[in-house]
């Protein structure tokens, strides 16, 4: 019994080392906060502007529901 939980934890380090190396979101991406915000800021208004060119187009591909009750 004991070997089979041993050999489980070593399975399960494995698999979250391997998920870890994998892409995912990293802080460390090498900016400075301020950096990091411009980045941000610009990306939501590219987000945006996509967003009202849609809705321009009559499409309602945002996924936006009505909030009459």
């Amino acid at each position: 019994m004991k070997t089979i939980l041993c050999d489980q934890r070593e399975r399960d380090r494995e698999r979250a080392q391997a998920r870890t190396g994998k892409g995912g979101k990293n802080k460390d991406d090498g900016l400075t906060p301020e950096q990091r915000r411009e980045r941000d800021a610009k990306a939501l208004q590219e987000k945006q502007a996509k967003k009202a060119g849609q809705a321009a187009a009559g499409g309602n591909a945002g996924g936006q529901t009505s909030n009459k009750k």
